[in-house]
């Protein structure tokens, strides 16, 4: 079979990107923006953004923070808490920006301490959310300290996904960054309102990753890295042109300083490769013909929003990861810091959206 060396998509997009605030995301901004034509931000700054007008505030620093020239359009999301109310659901029906509400079980990542405690406590906005249409982000995770950390996604299928998707048929929810066989049948088997966001850095690396060596707070995200045969599931999956999982980097950066300490943070920065990464992951399943849906297609037919009509080329080229990078007055480390990434963006061409 002919080595293919050059592979041109439609330009993605990125269902789940943390982009952080200030100095901050004047750093990291521009690695999404170079690759991506859209990417759903995630709310979970501090004070987390629960509001129309919070929203549409950070939207605007974001569209500011913009490199001269850059098309990038980011899409917004609320924060859902114990005291989000139908009325401020409402009010999206207007905005186009802003996309969907995410769920953070209250504890279980960063910045997530004001998520919610109760799912029962928001079942008015639920009711709204599946009356409007808009959707609702999950992070599946329980944090019952009882529940083994491996198991809190499996857990949370069994406990709060399968009893939401019963009690309100028509909601949209997106389980993002899955990570286990469990969650990719769950979704796989649940009816065309149900999808599922992957990572590039779960298709490609498992729990061994954390320990090579030593402790490997750089590979630490949440949900955590799993087995192999979780991995292998999510590739599959992935991989499977099924429109029901489509991509989401879940690229998290943090100071250098905040993940190498007594009590690392959670996440793993991978805008850098963005794209690259999961064309390294598809090419070793055989399966490149399958990544332009994945990642160019699903996700914004699953948002009911035009695709690109841009279009990227990678190159099948080697280049080395740098150690770390400046990010704000700190530094950052890179996923796959000074390794090798197989594959380079090297052209994107301009388009306008198709409907």
């Amino acid at each position: 079979m002919k080595t293919i060396t050059s592979l041109t998509l439609t330009r993605p997009d990125d269902w789940h990107l943390h982009l952080r605030d200030g100095n901050y995301l004047h750093a990291v901004l521009p690695d999404t923006a170079k690759r991506f034509a859209r990417a759903i931000v995630m709310p979970n700054l501090k004070p987390p953004v629960t509001t129309v007008a919070l929203a549409l505030a950070y939207r605007q620093r974001i569209l500011d923070a913009l490199p001269t020239q850059a098309r990038f359009e980011p899409l917004m999301t609320l924060y859902l808490t114990d005291n989000t109310r139908p009325e401020e659901i409402i009010k999206l029906k207007q905005i186009d920006s802003i996309v969907a509400v995410k769920y953070y079980p209250a504890g279980a990542t960063t910045n997530s301490d004001a998520g919610v405690t109760d799912l029962a406590r928001c079942a008015a906005v639920l009711e709204a959310m599946q009356e409007t249409g808009l959707p609702l982000l999950v992070h599946g995770e329980v944090t019952d300290a009882a529940v083994d950390v491996f198991d809190r996604e499996r857990v949370f299928l069994e406990r709060v996904l399968a009893p939401l998707v019963t009690r309100y048929p028509r909601l949209k929810i997106v389980m993002e960054h899955i990570t286990t066989r469990e969650a990719a049948k769950f979704v796989m088997d649940a009816p065309s309102n149900i999808a599922a966001t992957i990572t590039a850095h779960h298709l490609l690396l498992n729990r061994n990753a954390l320990f090579a060596g030593g402790i490997r707070p750089h590979n630490y995200c949440l949900p955590v890295l799993k087995r192999e045969m979780h991995r292998e599931a999510l590739v599959a999956a992935a991989t499977s042109g099924n429109p029901k999982f489509f991509l989401g980097t879940d690229s998290a950066p943090h100071a250098r300083h905040t993940k190498e300490a007594d009590c690392g943070c959670a996440g793993c920065y991978t805008a850098h490769a963005g794209i690259e990464l999961y064309a390294e992951a598809f090419d070793a399943a055989g399966a490149l013909d399958k990544l332009e849906g994945f990642a160019s297609y699903f996700g914004a037919d699953f948002y009911a929003l035009p695709r690109n009509s841009d279009t990227i080329t990678l190159t099948r080229e080697t280049w080395r990861v740098p150690m770390d990078v400046a990010y704000g007055g700190d530094r950052l480390t890179q996923f796959r810091a000074g390794g090798e990434v197989a594959w380079r963006l090297s052209v994107r061409k301009e388009g306008s959206a198709q409907s």
